[in-house]
């Protein structure tokens, strides 16, 4: 296994924590992008959107990098409208965010962060320390290269929330490196050598679910509900429900009763790890929110 191999494979399992985080609050508004791999020297800020919102995270057990998180004032302001329950895409594409979306976006960063340094431990297999994330808004390109300290590679993950860019940078220090590349190469010793890449990661655990429908309410109704309320879905019993692979929307199945009457899946379609849910069958979306307080989604 090679750095870049190593680092791709980074790439894409924390482009697809970060996506996650981001789909709780629009299940259909994340579109997956390009992971890249930027050589040492090399600035991987060029592409990106100005004015913009990031968050910086630094490594703190012993070794230098960290994660760079970075989306345009206007995808911002619509990732706060998300997370308030607002619909995103009726934000207007100008003006600056005010104190009550500015710390929304620092919230839903944090957690991407979260997320971000979850996958990294689980590539390395061992846990990797962050620091608190550091949120600034940025006006121009070169403000950007001069925060740029790192001399080592860098893995870089673009995507889009909502139709507005965002972009992901992972300084990556030489000792993770040695250590990613060791791990993978423990899980592809067990494989022929001749097959390919992908065949070696078969044996990489990965988180499986089911989301069976959402619904929304009005946040003050949702901390009140009693035990026993009913909860109405937008689907219907014999709908297909959707199966995520961390975080993407991998395939839709039907619901089964198991004979010691447990549940199971029955896969109907599946889409691909390359696919993205906005490229699958069209997802249902969730019934409009009361126009009273602010709503919350809560997926089943």
């Amino acid at each position: 296994m090679n750095t870049e191999q190593s680092l791709l494979h980074l790439g894409q399992q924390t482009a697809e924590a970060v996506q996650g985080i981001l789909r709780m609050y629009s299940s259909t508004g994340v579109i997956g992008g390009n992971v890249t791999v930027i050589p040492p020297g090399q600035n991987p800020f060029d592409e990106v959107l100005m004015p913009c919102i990031a968050a910086d995270v630094s490594y703190v057990d012993g070794v230098t990098g960290g994660n760079t998180l970075m989306i345009g004032v206007e995808g911002a302001r619509r990732m706060a409208a998300a997370m308030m329950g607002g619909d995103p895409m009726t934000v207007e594409a100008t003006g600056e965010l005010d104190d009550m979306e500015f710390s929304a976006v620092g919230e839903a960063m944090n957690q991407m962060m979260a997320a971000t340094a979850m996958a990294t431990s689980e590539v390395l297999g061992d846990e990797v320390e962050i620091g608190p994330p550091e949120l600034k808004k940025l006006t121009d390109v070169e403000e950007a290269k001069a925060s740029w300290e790192h001399a080592g590679h860098a893995a870089v993950v673009t995507f889009t929330f909502c139709g507005t860019p965002c972009l992901l940078v992972q300084a990556v220090p030489n000792a993770f490196i040695v250590r990613m590349t060791r791990a993978l190469d423990e899980i592809t010793a067990s494989h022929d050598d001749d097959q390919p890449f992908s065949e070696g990661l078969r044996d990489v655990n990965v988180r499986v679910w089911a989301e069976l429908g959402r619904t929304r309410m009005a946040s003050g109704r949702a901390v009140d509900l009693p035990p026993g309320a009913v909860i109405e879905l937008d689907r219907l019993v014999d709908d297909c429900v959707d199966v995520y692979v961390d975080g993407m929307r991998f395939a839709s199945c039907r619901l089964m009763v198991t004979d010691d009457g447990g549940l199971a899946m029955r896969l109907e379609e599946v889409y691909g790890l390359v696919t993205q849910p906005s490229e699958g069958p069209e997802a249902s979306q969730p019934p409009e929110a009361p126009d009273s307080t602010t709503p919350t989604e809560v997926p089943a």
